[in-house]
């Protein structure tokens, strides 16, 4: 009666494996993330000398506003494995609905953005960085990097999220 008991938890085990690695068992059902960020780049490539602009569009799904919020922003590990590639940030603006305003934070190669007032209900906030490759830099590496973020919502509860990263920009020399 024994073998018989664990032959059949045996069959059992062996068949809920096969639901689960097949997609035949039910969805689990969590709240969707209620903070995202997503990043944008305007080009995939640059040359040494030139800049590419990276967009951080925080976007707010939760039912409540969004009134805080603090994120990082550090090179990736096979970016910080190229020395020869040099770059920084030299710029950082918040998009409004009165045109662009400068945000907070920014260094050579990390920043703690600041996505301006309370980010209502649905609605998305997004803050541009100009990201400067040095003249004298090194060509034929990518450049990427990777952020961390926290919000606090007006009921009071907080998120955090990451690592995102960012679209990699291949730095070209010139033929």
């Amino acid at each position: 009666m024994r073998r018989t008991h664990t032959r059949h938890l045996g069959l059992a085990a062996v068949f809920a494996l096969f639901i689960a690695l097949f997609g035949l068992a039910p969805a689990a059902s969590a709240d969707p993330n209620p903070a995202d960020v997503t990043f944008t780049s305007d080009s995939a490539t640059v040359q040494p000398g030139g800049t590419v602009h990276l967009s951080m569009t925080l976007t707010n799904n939760k039912t409540y506003d969004v009134l805080f919020v603090y994120q990082t922003i550090d090179p990736t590990w096979l970016t910080t494995q190229r020395p020869d590639l040099k770059y920084s940030f030299t710029d950082c603006a918040l998009a409004t609905a009165a045109g662009s305003t400068p945000c907070t934070g920014t260094g050579p190669t990390n920043l703690g953005t600041d996505y301006g007032a309370t980010v209502p209900p649905g609605q998305s906030r997004t803050v541009t960085l100009t990201l400067q490759i040095a003249a004298d830099s090194g060509c034929n590496g990518n450049v990427g990097f990777y952020s961390y973020f926290y919000a606090e919502f007006s009921d009071g509860t907080n998120t955090s999220g990451g690592p995102v990263y960012t679209p990699e920009t291949r730095v070209l020399c010139a033929s």
